[in-house]
């Protein structure tokens, strides 16, 4: 089962600010980069590689017309991660988190079975280039899937709503 022939309900990553942080740490890779060239100095270039480096690993927030999150009569698919079969999932929960001043929205999928199971699809393994950027869903010891709802084009209680009303009507 290919990534790109998965359809059904999709989130993307929104257009609002999250491209420009990718853009101004690209501008300032570019600059400190080509100061360590100009005066040969290697706090230039550090500074440089950092900034590459951090603008590279941001590059996924600017794909904003791939589906990075969603489901289908499946499961409930997530870019870089694979397509989670419906029987496989325990719970779906929408956790908010305080982070200093904000909120931040968190998707939290329980499996029910190992990974090794719940995967439909598995698409963990990424080419190189692709495994060193950032991926939208990380898992922790419980067995729980997490994905940051915030980078999204959609409100996260929605997203939320979408998934557990498909899970309801396909678990059975």
């Amino acid at each position: 089962m290919d990534e790109k022939n998965v359809v059904g309900y999709s989130v993307t990553y929104g257009r609002d600010e999250t491209d420009i942080p990718v853009f101004v740490l690209a501008a300032l890779a570019v600059i400190l980069l080509f100061s360590a060239w100009y005066t040969g100095s290697t706090l230039w270039l550090a500074l440089g590689i950092g900034a590459a480096g951090a603008a590279y690993y941001n590059i996924p927030l600017l794909e904003t017309n791939r589906p990075t999150i969603g489901a289908n009569q499946y499961g409930i698919f997530i870019q870089g991660f694979g397509l989670i079969g419906w029987r496989a999932i325990g719970s779906i929960e929408l956790v908010s988190i305080a982070v200093r001043a904000s909120t931040v929205h968190e998707l939290q999928i329980g499996l029910n079975m190992r990974i090794s199971s719940a995967l439909v699809a598995d698409w963990r393994k990424q080419p190189f280039y692709r495994s060193l950027m950032r991926l939208p869903w990380s898992m922790d010891h419980t067995n729980v899937v997490r994905v940051n709802l915030e980078p999204f084009d959609q409100p996260p209680d929605e997203i939320h709503r979408t998934l557990v009303r498909m899970w309801r009507h396909y678990r059975s």
